[in-house]
């Protein structure tokens, strides 16, 4: 391809209504450069367009294929297989032809065209839709804002040329778009479900409510609700005429699935099955909240990958204090398993304190896609309506989990008993993450499951399959294995023994014996028999001592500092954090000592205290992995070295978190030395610098507690993530006196 199409001397916008016209005026504004022609067989337009300044010069479609260097046709769908029938020869003309995208929104009719008139998709074609639009039309409804911060999805094929999908990336990006891109069969569908059918109903309604003699007073009295509903039934009628007769077989299914949903929803009014009306509600009114979070961080999530387009940055600034009382999110861990058992179980479940975090919202979701009423969460509280051990339906598609490793293996044990097919899919994050360490010895126990490449995520589990139990000795401690095996085992014929290398976190133990089901305890091995049940009751759950974590060490290390954190768990496997702190010589006590659900709870007050190195304790290690991050911050402002070893599980987390956290600490200036299994961290005063999270939360919160004592600024890149575990730590960190900014850049 010609070097000239890198830079387009010419841009032609083929059909200048407010599509095409909000193009060309939006290049305009950005300073594409070069000169930008118009072409449409309305001259009315034309005119309109140079009279707006929209275009430099009309052309007709003869004067495009030849001047042209980049040309967008923005026409109807219909009407794409007559224009490149007059398009195609004269731009086989040219020794280097010039580059080709379109605008419409049924790419498989696009594609047939294409091949119909060329013979097969030519490299210097580019197909893509923009998901934006407006009711008005003609080049009078040109907005050169239109496109930004919208979604723009490119189709490219296979023989697509490298240097024509990177012009038509550059045009949507100068125009402020957010790219992605996706098969032209996955486009079609989903834009089938999530823009045709909603244009569809809104049509329908409309035009149903119009025929009645009422409409009148039917139009007059009309609430928001219908008048939101309904705005987009102002589109243009022709327009969605030819989507709708494009994309005929997959609005077709999509509204096929949608009759079926109302069918069911319609027998339940007419039933007065407020459970069911209730099921459907709930599922509806959080998938609402719960996917609107999920787009706002991604380009596009209707199909449920998580592509970030979004550089969420925090500058945290040197010095500070930290001092007052504060209350973290409750335990994450807790959370997910209140609500799986609480799903399992027979009546009922209460949950208090529930976190509310990206993490823990998935796994609601995806028991809610599986048939489970869940009325929540409304300010931690959430009502959960057991269906017992095996009341799960299978849900419609995959189960996404978002960046949950914990959610993903807890899911894989429970699920390798149902008698329906699952899929678990997750972030580009928990996609990298291994889970073979689950896959294998669920296959010992008779489960079938397929894993993707190097035995990630997505997991592919085969229902209906018959599980025994096993004694199975865990190769290293891990809290998330010995759950999955537990949850498989209420499944499975026979006893699971369970036998950890040291002692991991108890709370599925715990919680499964909070809801009746019993599990017994030798030593290292945890045992379950197959074949019980659960029953529903009330959860409180505390405070997150890992997210604590990082405010135990704040204080710990920042002069004058004097805080409380309330109502935080201290169960026995999770205190590892504490004792380690202790023996670096903070100054931590425990208040009001108490038990909340089978489970120990304390405010913990933490005050500033001289910290100094230490061999960390191995028995420790499995008891505060997820808490090393930030206990390494601790190391760096301790005096002496401070050694840990035998912490290989630090590897395999959202990152490898030793290298990363050693590649930011040497970013620091603080010095350090990584080992296999473990570091060195030498304690001394360190500077400000810049470092990269590699979007994981627990690196970006530990560096920003480590400004504390900075002697400059710390920029930390890949935050977003930290909404996954702690949704509010913003706000608490700035709440007792840590200086930080979030920036928010789009990408």
């Amino acid at each position: 391809m010609s070097s000239k199409v890198q830079s387009p001397r010419c841009t032609a916008v083929v059909g200048l209504g407010m599509i095409g016209g909000s193009i060309a005026a939006g290049l305009k504004q950005a300073g594409w450069g070069g000169e930008l022609l118009g072409c449409d067989l309305d001259p009315s337009e034309l005119a309109q367009g140079m009279a707006l300044g929209v275009i430099d010069r009309q052309a007709t479609l003869e004067t495009v294929a030849r001047e042209a260097d980049l040309i967008v046709l923005a026409v109807p769908v219909l009407s794409i297989h007559r224009v490149l029938e007059r398009l195609a020869p004269l731009l086989a003309k040219r020794q280097f032809p010039p580059v080709v995208t379109d605008v419409g929104s049924v790419k498989c009719r696009v594609r047939e065209a294409v091949v119909s008139v060329c013979g097969s998709m030519p490299g210097w074609l580019v197909l893509g839709h923009p998901i934006a639009g407006a009711e008005r039309s003609g080049v009078a409804a040109a907005n050169p804002e239109l496109y930004r911060q919208h979604r723009i999805i490119l189709t490219p094929e296979a023989d697509t040329s490298p240097d024509a999908l990177a012009l038509v990336r550059t045009m949507w990006q100068k125009l402020g778009g957010e790219l992605l891109e996706m098969s032209v069969e996955r486009h079609d569908e989903v834009l089938a479900r999530t823009s045709h059918l909603p244009h569809l109903l809104a049509f329908s309604l409309v035009d149903t409510l119009a025929l009645q003699d009422e409409r009148l007073e039917i139009f007059r009295y009309a609430a928001g609700g219908f008048r939101d509903f309904t705005r987009i039934a102002g589109s243009d009628p022709v327009m969605w005429r030819d989507i709708f007769i494009g994309n005929r077989d997959a609005v077709l299914h999509a509204l096929d699935e949608f009759e079926a949903g109302v069918a069911r929803l319609r027998h339940a009014v007419e039933a007065g099955d407020g459970e069911r009306m209730l099921g459907v509600f709930t599922r509806a009114n959080h998938a609402r909240h719960y996917f609107q979070t999920l787009l706002n961080q991604s380009s596009y999530q209707a199909s449920y990958h998580h592509m970030e387009q979004r550089n969420v940055r925090y500058r945290a600034a040197a010095g500070g204090r930290v001092e007052g009382r504060i209350r973290v999110p409750g335990d994450k861990s807790m959370s997910h398993r209140s609500i799986m058992l609480g799903a399992l179980a027979e009546g009922e479940t209460s949950v208090e304190g529930f976190l509310e975090g990206e993490d823990s919202l998935a796994t609601l979701q995806a028991f809610r896609d599986m048939g489970v009423v869940i009325e929540g969460p409304e300010q931690g509280r959430v009502r959960i309506h057991g269906v017992g051990l095996h009341g799960l339906r299978k849900p419609a598609g995959p189960l996404y989990l978002g960046n949950s490793g914990t959610g993903m293996r807890l899911f894989s044990g429970l699920l390798a008993g149902q008698a329906f097919d699952t899929e678990l899919t997750g972030d580009a994050s928990l996609s990298k993450r291994p889970m073979n360490r689950v896959a294998d010895p669920l296959r010992l126990m008779g489960a079938v499951i397929e894993t993707g490449d190097g035995g990630r995520p997505p997991l592919r589990i085969k229902g209906g399959q018959r599980l025994h139990g096993i004694d199975y000795d865990m190769p290293m401690a891990s809290a998330q294995v010995k759950s999955c095996l537990l949850l498989a085992g209420m499944y499975a014929e026979g006893e699971t023994r369970v036998r950890e290398p040291a002692p991991t976190r108890d709370h599925t133990e715990r919680m499964l014996s909070g809801f009746g089901y019993p599990v017994s305890r030798e030593g290292a091995v945890a045992s379950i028999r197959g074949g019980g049940r659960l029953s529903g009751g009330k959860i409180d759950v505390p405070a997150d001592i890992s997210s604590a974590a990082f405010f135990l060490v704040a204080a710990s290390i920042t002069p004058g500092a004097d805080l409380v954190l309330e109502h935080v768990g201290i169960n026995p496997t999770r205190i590892g954090v504490i004792n380690i702190l202790r023996e670096m010589g903070a100054d931590i006590t425990l208040l009001d000592e108490r038990e909340v659900g089978g489970e120990p709870v304390a405010d913990i007050h933490v005050r500033h205290a001289e910290l100094h190195g230490i061999d960390i304790p191995q028995d420790q290690v499995p008891l505060a992995i997820d808490e090393f991050p930030v206990l390494f911050v601790a190391a760096a402002n301790a005096q002496g070295t401070t050694r840990l070893r035998g912490a290989e599980e630090l590897r395999v987390k959202e990152s490898d978190r030793i290298q990363a956290m050693a590649d930011g600490l040497t970013a620091l200036g603080v010095v350090n030395r990584v080992l296999e299994d473990g570091i060195d961290v030498v304690g001394g005063p360190y500077g400000g610098g810049s470092v990269d999270s590699l979007g994981d939360h627990r690196i970006a919160m530990a560096f920003t507690v480590a400004a504390l004592r900075a002697a400059g600024d710390i920029v930390i890149d890949d935050c977003a993530n930290v909404a996954t575990s702690f949704p509010n730590f913003e706000a608490l960190a700035k709440q007792v006196g840590m200086r930080l900014q979030v920036e928010v850049e789009r990408v």
